[in-house]
Order: C-alpha cells, then sequence, then structure tokens
C-alpha cells in the first residue's frame, strides 16, 4: 500500500539551491529535542507515540461505546470546542456523505455544539432535538469551559427530560480529566460512562484520543484503519528516519525556509470538498502551535476551484507574500462521467466521457502552474485516496511536522496563552466573581 507523498520541487525552485541541506541539521536537532523530551513544553509530548500506543483493547472500548450510542440514538451531538471537535469533525465530514443530513435514514447523525455561543445556533439545535432520540458526547477537560459547558448544561436538561434521567445516563458519555475537574465530577455523580484525556496531550493532537476516536466510531467509521495509518506515519516520520526520507521533517523545513524568504501566509488549499473541515482542523493546529512571541506563519485555507471564484485573484495577482499547500487526492471514491449534449450551447462536448475528477485534476494542474508563474510557491500532499487509512497518515504527518516547526522557531508549540486573553475580557465584562478588578479597569476604558 502507498503511503502519502510530499513533493515540494515548485516550491525548492523559490529558495537558493543549498537551503535545503543546509537546514536539514537544524530539523533534524528539533525533531530529536521532541524524541528526547527536552524541547519547550516537552509535558506535552504525549501525541508523539500516542499511535503506537493505542491497544486492540482499547479501541474495542471505543467501538462498544459507539455502539451503544448508535443503538440508543436518533442523533449524538458532540459538545466541545477547538481540538474537542474540530478533529473529530474533519473525519466525519472527509469520509461521509455530503448529503446524509437530508437523508431521513441516516442514523445517528452527528451534530456539533459547544463550539459557539450563538442563540439562534443553540436554539435551533434544541428545536431539532425536540422530538428526536439524542445522546451527547461532552469533551471537556475542565468542564468550565464557556462555550461547552453552555451548551452541556442545555443538553443535559433536555436530554433527561426528554428520556429519563435513567436513559439518560446510558446515552450521556464525559471525555474527560482523570480525577480532577467539574466535568469529570458531573460524570462521577450521575454515572456517565467516562473516557480519559490524557494529560500531556493538548486539545489540538487530540484527535487519536477518544476525545476523536468515539465521535468517530459513532458516525459509523472505521478507527481501527485511522489509527493504523497514523501508526505507519509515525514509523514513516520517526526521528531517526533520514531527512531526504522524512516528509514531516522535509514540510518543516520548507515552510520555515519560506518563511525566512518573507513568506508570511500559508494557505491550505484543496480541490475536494469533503477536505474543508481537515484545513479547519489544520488551522488550529499551525495557528495555535506557532502564533506567539511574534512570530508564526498564518494559516489560511481556501477551497478550490470555489474559491478560484473570489480569492483567486488575490492569489495570482496580490501582494507576494503567500505560498500554497495543496491537498491532492489521487483517486476519487465514486466514478461519473461528462454527459455529451446534442446541442451543445455550453461548447463543452469536448469533455464528453471524461470523468469529472479528469477535469478536476487538470483545474488543479492548471491552477498550480499559473500560481507558481505569479510567484507563490506550491506544496503538494498526495493522497492516494480518500480513506480512514490515508486521513490517519495525514493528521500524523501534519502533527509531528507542527512539532518541528514550532521547535524551530523557538517558541512553545503546546501551549496556548493567547488564548486567555479574549476569556479574560469576556469574564470582567459578564461581572464573573473574583474578575471585579479586570471588570472595574475594562469599564473605565470603555468610558474613557
Amino acid at each position: 500500500m502507498k503511503n502519502i507523498q510530499l513533493e515540494t520541487s515548485q516550491a525548492v525552485c523559490f529558495l537558493r539551491h543549498d537551503d535545503m541541506s543546509t537546514i536539514g541539521q537544524k530539523v533534524k536537532l528539533a525533531h530529536m529535542s521532541m524524541e528526547q523530551g527536552i524541547c519547550k513544553g516537552n509535558d506535552f509530548l504525549g501525541w508523539l507515540h500516542l499511535p503506537s500506543a493505542i491497544s486492540g483493547e482499547f479501541i474495542q472500548e471505543i467501538e462498544d461505546t459507539a455502539a451503544t450510542l448508535r443503538k440508543e440514538c436518533d442523533a449524538i451531538v458532540v459538545a466541545g470546542i477547538g481540538g474537542s471537535y474540530l478533529g473529530a469533525k474533519a473525519v466525519i465530514e472527509a469520509l461521509g456523505n455530503s448529503f446524509a443530513w437530508l437523508k431521513h435514514d441516516t442514523k445517528p447523525v452527528i451534530l456539533f455544539a459547544g463550539n459557539n455561543i450563538g442563540e439562534d445556533y443553540l436554539a435551533e439545535l434544541t428545536e431539532y432535538l425536540s422530538d428526536k432520540r439524542f445522546g451527547i458526547i461532552n469533551i471537556s477537560k475542565s468542564g468550565t469551559t464557556t462555550e461547552t459547558a453552555l451548551a452541556f448544561r442545555l443538553l443535559k436538561r433536555q436530554c433527561e427530560q426528554q428520556r429519563g434521567k435513567e436513559t439518560a445516563r446510558r446515552v450521556i458519555v464525559a471525555i474527560t480529566d482523570a480525577v480532577k475537574g467539574a466535568a469529570r465530577k458531573c460524570a462521577e455523580t450521575e454515572g456517565y460512562k467516562t473516557f480519559v484525556i490524557p494529560d500531556n496531550v493538548g486539545g489540538r493532537f487530540s484527535v487519536l484520543t477518544p476525545v476523536g476516536l468515539l465521535p468517530i466510531a459513532c458516525a459509523g467509521f472505521n478507527i481501527k484503519e485511522l489509527v493504523r495509518g497514523a501508526q505507519t506515519m509515525e514509523k514513516e516520520c520517526s526521528a531517526d528516519v533520514p531527512f531526504n526520507e522524512n516528509i514531516a521533517q522535509q514540510y518543516a523545513a520548507i515552510r520555515q525556509l519560506l518563511y525566512y524568504n518573507g513568506k508570511k501566509i500559508e494557505i491550505m488549499a484543496n480541490y475536494q470538498p469533503k477536505l474543508h473541515y481537515i484545513a479547519e482542523w489544520w488551522k488550529q493546529l499551525y495557528g495555535e502551535s506557532e502564533g506567539k512571541e511574534g512570530k508564526g506563519l498564518f494559516p489560511a485555507s481556501c477551497d478550490f476551484t470555489t474559491d478560484l471564484h473570489s480569492m483567486g485573484q488575490w492569489i495570482q495577482d496580490g501582494e507576494r507574500s503567500i505560498f500554497e499547500t495543496v491537498i491532492s487526492i489521487e483517486k476519487t471514491n465514486r466514478e461519473l462521467l461528462f454527459p455529451a449534449d446534442d446541442d451543445n450551447l455550453d461548447g463543452l462536448n469536448f469533455l464528453a466521457g471524461k470523468h469529472i475528477d479528469e477535469v478536476n485534476k487538470m483545474a488543479e494542474l492548471g491552477t498550480r502552474l499559473a500560481h507558481v508563474d505569479g510567484g507563490v510557491p506550491n506544496i503538494r500532499i498526495v493522497m492516494p485516496q480518500l480513506n480512514e487509512f490515508y486521513i490517519g497518515e495525514l493528521l500524523y504527518f501534519f502533527e509531528v511536522a507542527c512539532g518541528i516547526s514550532g521547535n524551530m522557531l523557538d517558541v512553545n508549540p503546546f501551549n496556548q496563552p493567547g488564548v486567555e486573553a479574549y476569556k479574560r475580557n469576556m469574564f470582567a465584562l459578564l461581572n464573573k466573581p473574583g474578575y471585579e478588578k479586570e471588570s472595574e479597569e475594562i469599564r473605565k476604558r470603555l468610558n474613557s
């Protein structure tokens, strides 16, 4: 079986001929610092060898819980924010039928909440669930994250009212800290099934923990294959694999070289709508990991060819501060041929009999050539097919490359101190107990 591949020729051509070879030692040192546990944030390296540590028994426990939820629920709401939902949503959206939500026989439907504070959204969600047998997967280490705690309080009450407390206990699962926090205390008080978020795995690196695996299994996808893909990439991208064979090290190297050479924005582009949330997951992974101390590439994303009709002009002719990383799928899972038309009013009969994907592939190739000609370096990640195995490879590849890249920037890739700033202001404005001083200061500022 082929693995995902990295193509860099259309990016390396923007660098000096010896840049990649000279940066290799720095990349190896950054990788080894993680392997040896001596890098910044070394107390959050539990994800590094997580795939190989996942046992068959653990996967079976996840699958058994998912089977119970699938049997007893028409809908399952995943309550979480950031890494507590993006990984699961990325995989489910990538593997699922794009129109499953319109199929009345698709059960259970996987829904997401706790990732915003939209009153209309939550009201519409609770209204939708009002005649459904639904369950909840509550994902929070602390149980006090505002967005998730707010949604869980609403959903817990509704589930108990509609299904009774005894049934609710069977269809509410908590994924939380092993011993402490509000979510752990609630789960123990109510008697919920629980899974643990490891202390040494941060949220954005948690997709291969129960945080991601349980919702993905509930959606009916093969988590054994997802994990197997990650395990394969763990071997392919280990610290002792030579630089010229290690695609994670090469990706980290080239994006840092482009950054040093004035490229400040990395655009993740895809030509498959199903990959939209893979890019959303990637943006959080790299944005939270690298964006510190006035450093770091800005991670953006585009869905092509759709966004070629909106952002395409800027990418082609705008400020040359960008490069692209393109995820390309070699083989589609479905087949559809372009039809002939007797009148040929649109002039497209020259495409008759071709696979739709052939047209898409030529759009991709033509766009990459045009963007390179326009001064936009292009990195290409090639997935043989869109399935659980290759997504598992892709997720782990991005994780290890992110750790290396953050270490090369000399920041802590595994914390997120900047995320707390908005929370402090929000709590002060809401007059949360304990924030009286901050509340007074911020109101003076607003009234000045």
